[in-house]
């Protein structure tokens, strides 16, 4: 495809190398430099098509491990035509840059080429790797679990009679996991010399500098403190990378570590490292897709570099075949509760002093940025590190101040659980708020989908667990915890907008255990929280009303872990089936509690628990919704087979 096509595209056109272009550069007589220069100029081409036609991603991530992954897969992993288990293992820790693997992995024909259009879709390639896709060996996404995995397949290894070397790719950011040191000992004293890690050094965390967060000090002497042999490299030099794992390899007895230093998003002039960033100095391009504008701008890039090594090595014109991807939804009118709980807690920092914030390294995500702005001596930034953060949280409010923590739901209620039930048994008071929450968005995959916070945290003594449905219940819930509990609490946050097809009321104060009917009906009662689950649940009783004369009610119960009985008992009087719904698992979720406390009232009203009763699905929302049946169609069929 010449210039002068390029510019007629629409903007929905999407561009990417076919795979009959792989298998003629893998035919050609090129050298092993100039054939993974064209192999990796390929490889960016795909990333970007990938991640656009998703509209999701990690493409400054995946666009600085491009070039290491090129080169351990054409040349120095062996046995890769033997299959996934009889050859050397390579697999990232942090995940993120799964679409990068994918790609390389598909353009040498060992992952079918046509998932590549389907990157974050049901049946497709997941966000975050799975083992479930060919030449995967782990499930990464929650960060420090690599090095890890990789003595265990190790020891398996041996102990099978095998010796195959295993590559392990990790983040600078992700060195911040306390598991990442707690795993260098043992695997020096074990001997395991197969293991090579590989740091993705590319300087940036998620959407700030790694120095600026918890600088990693020495990396070289620290690792080799462990005692590990350390090699350091430019990541986007294959002389220089090559030459670095030859040294490592001939050293015996020792696991060695290379430490690379990239570029994150490498390969795109406006998504390099420093020039991507905006104006409150955050990287532009961790996560999400380029729209079109920044997509034709860094396809013709990508193009354009690729086309000066097809020139160099005479191979002729850059083939390109093309792909649409999926218009963009329309804005609608949303709840947004991230937003609101941004100004919900400035609010409540103008008239409280005491408010402390603590980050674990997702200040935008969280809401944080105009907190941190209005307030940096009250900012904590943690990184990724959330036992640390939790456990400071602890100090923090044992010496009077009243701590709010914020991560990613998924991490903030598992990684840290030991130090959030070490600070409730302080009798202390502090405030967790997990945003990302629940199956949606779905495309991330399931390390992100938190389906599972509220049983992890429920059973927690003295932390009352709460999610709001509307912008203006943040407020009141916010309100809640700072002024009308003693106890701790964990905020649930879902972090998608949602428009809802009903008027919240407005509550400016909350009743410990009770919730607010935001449709009448009397023959089914439908229980839950939270705005997509709500909404769903509102349009699928206008649907049971009008088909079959049902009448459902909708109640919104912000309390997760704590009901009012005398209240629950006259809400359900004259019911004829009670329905709870959970955005989590639905064993252990607010369902459980609501349906064991009617059988505690003697309630002679039938209970169903609807939830997610299945590992989360990787895929758009509507895909994942539909698929764990909690889409309007699900909860109509589900309400109708019941009655």
């Amino acid at each position: 495809m010449g210039e002068s096509q390029l510019e007629q595209v629409g903007s929905d056109e999407l561009f990417y190398v076919p795979a009959s272009a792989f298998t003629a550069l893998a035919a050609s007589e090129l050298s092993r430099e100039d054939r993974a220069l064209v192999f990796a100029a390929y490889v960016r081409i795909n990333v970007l098509y990938s991640i656009a036609r998703a509209w999701s991603g990690h493409p400054g991530t995946c666009l600085s491990s491009v070039d290491l992954m090129t080169w351990l897969f054409l040349h120095r992993m062996e046995g890769l035509g033997q299959g996934d288990d009889g050859c050397d293992l390579f697999f990232s820790s942090k995940g993120h840059d799964a679409p990068a693997l994918y790609a390389v992995l598909a353009g040498l024909g060992l992952l079918d080429f046509d998932l590549l259009h389907r990157l974050r879709r049901v049946d497709g390639l997941a966000g975050h790797p799975h083992v479930e896709t060919p030449f995967i060996q782990a499930n990464t996404g929650s960060l420090g679990m690599g090095i890890s995995k990789a003595k265990g397949m190790a020891i398996a290894n041996r102990l099978a009679g095998k010796r195959r070397r295993i590559y392990v790719l990790t983040g600078d950011g992700e060195l911040q996991e306390g598991q990442i040191w707690e795993s260098l000992g043992s695997a020096v004293e074990g001997k395991l010399d197969e293991i090579t890690v590989i740091v993705d050094h590319n300087k940036i965390q998620s959407d700030t500098w790694v120095e600026e967060v918890a600088p990693l000090g020495d990396l070289e002497t620290k690792f080799a403190a462990f005692g590990w042999r350390v090699e350091r490299c430019d990541g986007h030099d294959f002389t220089a990378i090559d030459e670095a794992l030859e040294r490592l390899d001939a050293v015996a007895g020792i696991p060695k570590v290379l430490i690379a230093d990239t570029v994150k998003g490498k390969g795109i002039s406006f998504m390099e490292g420093p020039t991507a960033l905006a104006a409150d100095d955050l990287y532009l391009f961790h996560s999400g897709a380029p729209n079109e504008a920044q997509y034709e701008r860094g396809s013709a890039e990508l193009f354009e570099a690729a086309r000066s090594v097809l020139t160099r090595t005479s191979l002729g014109e850059l083939p390109l075949d093309t792909g649409r991807r999926p218009p963009r939804k329309p804005v609608l009118a949303v709840e947004r509760l991230v937003d609101a709980y941004s100004r919900a807690l400035v609010a409540q920092a103008e008239k409280r002093p005491e408010i402390v914030v603590l980050d674990a390294d997702l200040v935008k995500d969280c809401g944080l940025l105009e907190f941190r702005k209005r307030y940096p001596d009250r900012f904590l930034e943690c990184g990724i590190a959330e036992q640390d953060m939790v456990s400071q949280a602890g100090g923090l409010a044992r010496r009077g101040l009243i701590p709010v923590a914020h991560s990613f739901a998924c991490f903030l209620s598992t990684r840290p659980n030991e130090q959030i039930y070490n600070n409730a048994s302080e009798g202390t008071k502090v405030i967790y708020v997990g945003s990302l929450t629940g199956l949606l968005p779905g495309g991330p995959g399931h390390s992100h989908q938190s389906v599972r916070d509220i049983s992890a945290l429920a059973a927690i003594p003295n932390l009352v667990l709460l999610e709001p449905t509307s912008e203006s219940e943040v407020e009141a819930v916010l309100a809640f915890c700072l002024d009308d509990t003693d106890e701790s609490s964990y905020i649930r946050l879902v972090s998608l907008g949602w428009p809802l097809p009903f008027a919240m009321p407005t509550v400016e104060r909350l009743t410990s255990g009770q919730g607010t009917q935001v449709r009448p009906g009397t023959d089914v009662l439908m229980i839950g929280a939270g705005p997509w689950l709500l909404s769903n649940a509102w349009h699928a009783a206008e649907t049971l009303e009008k088909a079959h004369g049902v009448g459902v009610g909708v109640v919104a119960l912000p309390f997760l872990n704590r009901v009012d009985q005398v209240w629950l008992g006259d809400l359900v009087s004259g019911a004829r089936r009670v329905i709870t719904l959970d955005n989590h698992y639905v064993d252990g979720g607010q369902g459980q509690m609501l349906a064991s406390a009617l059988a505690e009232l003697g309630a002679s009203v039938p209970v169903t628990r609807v939830g997610v009763d299945a590992l989360p699905v990787c895929g758009t929302n509507d895909e994942v919704l539909a698929h764990h049946r909690l889409d309007v169609e699900g909860l109509v069929e589900r309400v109708q087979q019941l009655l």
